[in-house]
């Protein structure tokens, strides 16, 4: 089974396949087989780019940076792809797709596979079962597979490709950061840069739950779940990790006491401060101000 479709290169196009002697040698290295590329490219207005698959031995992402493509998941419907879409196609999971004959797609694309390439395809489908994200058009995506492609300059260098297979983890965990930020945008998620705002706003006091949900016009309950589901912690752990990051800062550019410093933090008591300090950093403010000279 052909790993890429026949589509003639065009100009400005890429196809790129990992050298065959170099396989053995990614399987087995502590370095290359958790990830490494199978082969990747960019087809640009791909007129009749067409690929179908009954099954396939690898994991697959494309990523639609403009025009349309069609997506067919087994027998299941035909789904329409447009600019800023990612479809992510598990190991095995049948499947065909093509460009539309009016307006096709320019399209990115990455086989992958290695001992971790599961888990990591299971952040863009837990199920396993093939996916689509609308991550938007992102600069950051577009640099991350241009610079993976810089592989196919460097023939069958070992350390390049050591290289290009940490940049292929960095690529699919930067995809799945956008697809679960897209996921909760697309719930009225919200607005992080907003919360942050607040946040920094009020280092050098206090404020409750109440007031944070408020100003966001969010209930409690809803904004503390989307919050969690976005950064991993709570809206007040998040808070009290800001202010030791501005105590650290302190710490590292003045001669403040600490007790000065808890107190521009809105810390009344500085053992407890210091309590709380030791916990998000590991050592006490004192401790920690020792450190810099060291």
């Amino acid at each position: 089974m052909p790993i890429t479709s026949d589509w003639p290169l065009q100009p400005q196009a890429t196809r790129f396949l990992t050298p065959h002697v170099l396989f053995e040698w990614l399987m087995i290295n502590p370095l290359t087989k958790g990830a490494y590329p199978v082969a990747m490219g960019y087809y640009p207005s791909a007129l009749g780019h067409y690929m179908e698959r009954q099954d396939h031995d690898n994991q697959l992402l494309l990523y639609c940076t403009a025009g349309k493509g069609y997506l067919q998941l087994r027998a299941g419907p035909t789904q329409s792809i447009t600019r800023g879409q990612l479809i992510a196609l598990p190991k095995g999971q049948a499947h065909r797709y093509w460009a539309d004959e009016q307006m096709p797609w320019s399209v990115y694309w990455l086989h992958f596979d290695g001992e971790l390439a599961d888990q990591l395809m299971g952040l863009l489908s837990p199920a396993q079962s093939g996916s689509i994200h609308d991550i938007g058009t992102k600069p950051q995506v577009l640099a991350a597979f241009e610079s993976l492609f810089d592989v196919r300059y460097t023939a069958t260098s070992r350390t390049a490709f050591i290289h290009g297979c940490h940049q292929t983890q960095q690529l699919i965990s930067l995809l799945a950061l956008l697809a679960r930020q897209s996921k909760l945008d697309s719930k009225k998620a919200i607005n992080m840069e907003k919360v942050e705002a607040f946040m920094q706003q009020h280092l050098h006091s206090n404020f409750s739950l109440d007031d944070l949900a408020k100003h966001m016009r969010r209930s409690k309950f809803h904004f503390s779940k989307v919050f969690k589901e976005l950064t991993g912690q709570s809206p007040m752990q998040y808070f009290i990790a800001l202010k030791m990051q501005h105590a650290c800062r302190l710490l590292d550019s003045s001669d403040q006491s600490v007790k000065r410093i808890s107190a521009s933090l809105g810390y009344e008591d500085a053992y407890y401060f210091s309590r709380l300090f030791k916990k998000q950093i590991g050592l006490s403010p004192s401790q920690y101000r020792r450190s810099r000279h060291q």
